[in-house]
């Protein structure tokens, strides 16, 4: 099996995790989704900084679908400078057989979102502007960017057509 690594990124609030499940969802059974908050917050109980223990963790669970999933969902925040160097390594695991997309909203729109999400009530609008990192590309070829002006049904159609190329 030629495994493909999906890798969907972006500011907290801005559609990533319901993104990857609903793609996960389409793409059926035995398709692995990595979400760095669950590895992070749910698993580790890490701090998100420089070196911390979910970056290896996030890397070797995506390693461990290579060959075993038809696709490997990799989502996150997962700040550049943070976790940028495992991002282009796992890219290069998985002999370039990528997509790399990066929701590219303005804070009001994060804001938005968040605060039609369940995730409210954790956390609110101080939170966001404390972790607000604008234009967080990694830089890789073919990154793609996801834009306000882009439903939840747009965000999917986008990605379906890139991985089914």
């Amino acid at each position: 099996m030629e495994s493909k690594l999906i890798i969907i990124r972006g500011n907290s609030g801005s559609g990533k995790t319901t993104t990857a499940k609903n793609l996960q969802a389409h793409l059926g059974r035995g398709n692995l989704l990595v979400s760095q908050d669950t590895v992070r917050r749910d698993m580790l109980k890490v701090r998100d900084r420089e070196g911390n223990l979910s970056i290896d963790l996030i890397r070797q669970i995506a390693e461990y679908g290579k060959d075993k999933c038809e696709f490997v969902i990799v989502e996150g925040i997962l700040y550049s400078y943070y976790y940028g160097e495992m991002l282009h390594g796992l890219i290069e695991f998985f002999d370039r057989k990528s997509y790399t997309f990066y929701f590219d909203l303005p804070f009001e729109e994060t804001l938005k979102r968040h605060n039609s999400s369940p995730k409210k009530s954790e956390f609110g609008e101080e939170s966001l502007r404390t972790w607000w990192n604008p234009k967080d590309y990694l830089g890789v070829e073919n990154e793609i960017s996801l834009t306000e002006e882009m439903s939840q049904k747009d965000v999917l159609e986008v990605i379906l057509k890139q991985i089914e190329k």
